[in-house]
């Protein structure tokens, strides 16, 4: 257990549930790479009555799957003790030499079984999931000795068909988890126990580029820059990471093409598209199979759905809100770049900087409510989005990428600046934003307070101008743990 970094939360929640004395049905469910395998292996390594996890539609033979993955599971079972005997022809013969198995072992004993990646188990005509709902309800609910624990990264299957269950599943689950991506603070003290020496300043950007995932995490490397990780990630011949999103998107979703459109398209624009914009610019036909794409994406907190302040739910955005998926559609979707020091000769690029500045934004999403904690405002009901006003052939356009509309009738409104070093208000900027702040005043209800607030890196240059801001949250108060 002490080789399991940070998730302490999860591991006293997952102990709590071994050491009780009646059947258990635990899902454990996020983003694929986040770390849920690590997680229950490590903290069960010593406990394991039998583990399994279903093939990855990458290696399994598209014309004999359903064997192929019963083969695979008959051999785990040989593995944790089963005496030979033949090979299981479907699902609830695996299920009841599973059933044998663990009957031949110590009642007196916790028994974990851990089954990883169980959507991939469920493929087309199998029968999977009524095999699955009879070895519970029929034999496992009543084992007071069993704890059985499911993971999956194709996270609206594991909202569908456990945890949203309307068949012979529904209420059967005893407990959940969603294991989420590492905040900033969590990947500070993972690169610390990897004895990786960086500033906070390079862990945000490292983020920037991967998000809070640990496998991402796990590749940096002592001893070499921020920018030579990242190039040796990405950019470099046969580079860890170059080919992760196809990866990423082949073993999560059945024909990724249209997701990977949906991703793409998002990426091009920082506030999102709603619904129809979605379809019409990806050609996708509006349905059924293009509700679940969204829904499934949005489940495995690739995007989210968000309502543009003062707008109708008629208007609602769908947003990229996954750094990693943001950075490969920044530079690695098109293969155009082949330098591979890319990173490292491009530090003060003009590309990378215009990068910077919307990632640092959406890192700043990520932790809202670090945010709100900085202002003093973490008890307070709030909604947080951004805002839009059109302009005409007379009037300036405005875009504000977060407000946070507060319960107290006071919205903040956010400028986020990702800086070197203390960022500092000129006469432009400073007309800028008055007009920003009067157009959001002009378009609010009266009994509504604006406070103007800066997120930045390290802090506020004294000037004349300075005092536009009431607020400054810099990058340590992001950094802080909630």
């Amino acid at each position: 257990m002490s080789d399991i970094i940070v998730r302490n939360t999860e591991i006293e929640e997952l102990m709590q549930l071994y050491r009780g004395k009646k059947p258990e049905f635990v899902a454990v469910y996020g983003r694929r790479r986040v770390g849920k395998t690590y997680l229950i292996k490590e903290l069960f390594k010593d406990k394991m009555a039998f583990y399994h996890t279903g093939m990855s539609p990458l290696d399994a033979d598209d014309t004999n799957i359903l064997q192929d993955q019963l083969k695979s599971f008959y051999n785990s079972l040989i593995r944790y003790g089963l005496e030979p005997t033949e090979h299981p022809k479907s699902w609830i013969e695996a299920f009841f030499l599973l059933e044998k198995l663990l009957e031949s072992q110590d009642p007196k004993q916790r028994q974990v079984v851990f089954i990883d990646e169980l959507p991939w188990m469920d493929t087309p005509r199998s029968r999977f999931l009524s095999a699955f709902e009879h070895f519970w309800n029929g034999w496992g609910s009543g084992r007071d000795n069993l704890m059985l624990i499911v993971c999956g990264s194709a996270t609206s299957w594991m909202e569908d068909n456990l945890i949203n269950n309307h068949g012979g599943l529904y209420g059967r689950l005893t407990y959940e988890i969603k294991l989420s991506p590492f905040t900033l603070s969590e990947c500070e003290a993972y690169f610390k126990a990897m004895d990786l020496r960086l500033t906070r300043y390079d862990i945000i950007q490292a983020y920037m580029a991967v998000g809070g995932i640990p496998y991402y995490l796990s590749s940096f490397r002592k001893g070499l820059s921020l920018g030579q990780n990242i190039d040796r990630l990405f950019f470099a011949r046969n580079a860890k990471l170059k080919n992760e999103f196809d990866r990423l998107f082949s073993s999560l979703f059945p024909r990724p093409a249209n997701y990977k459109k949906i991703i793409n398209l998002l990426a091009t624009k920082h506030s999102g598209f709603t619904r129809d914009e979605i379809a019409e610019q990806t050609g996708i036909q509006k349905g059924g199979g293009f509700s679940k794409m969204l829904a499934a994406l949005e489940a495995s907190d690739f995007i989210t759905r968000y309502v543009p302040f003062g707008r109708s739910k008629r208007e609602e955005h769908y947003k990229l809100v996954d750094s990693f998926c943001l950075f490969h559609a920044k530079f690695l979707a098109d293969g155009a770049i082949t330098d591979p020091e890319f990173w490292e000769k491009n530090q003060n690029a003009q590309r990378l900087s215009a990068w910077k500045g919307i990632a640092f934004e959406e890192v700043c999403l990520n932790h809202i409510q670090q945010i709100k904690n900085a202002l003093g405002i973490g008890g307070i009901t709030s909604m947080e989005s951004a805002w839009s006003l059109r302009g005409d052939d007379e009037t300036e356009g405005t875009q504000i990428d977060l407000l946070i509309d507060r319960a107290d009738r006071v919205v903040n409104l956010c400028e986020m600046k990702f800086y070197k070093d203390d960022f500092t208000i000129d006469k432009a900027y400073d007309a800028k934003l008055r007009h920003r702040t009067q157009t959001l005043i002009d378009n609010l209800p009266k009994n509504r307070n604006v406070h103007v607030t800066l997120i930045t890196t390290y802090g506020l240059t004294y000037n004349e101008y300075f005092g536009r801001f009431q607020k400054v949250v810099t990058l340590d108060e992001l950094f802080k743990e909630i």
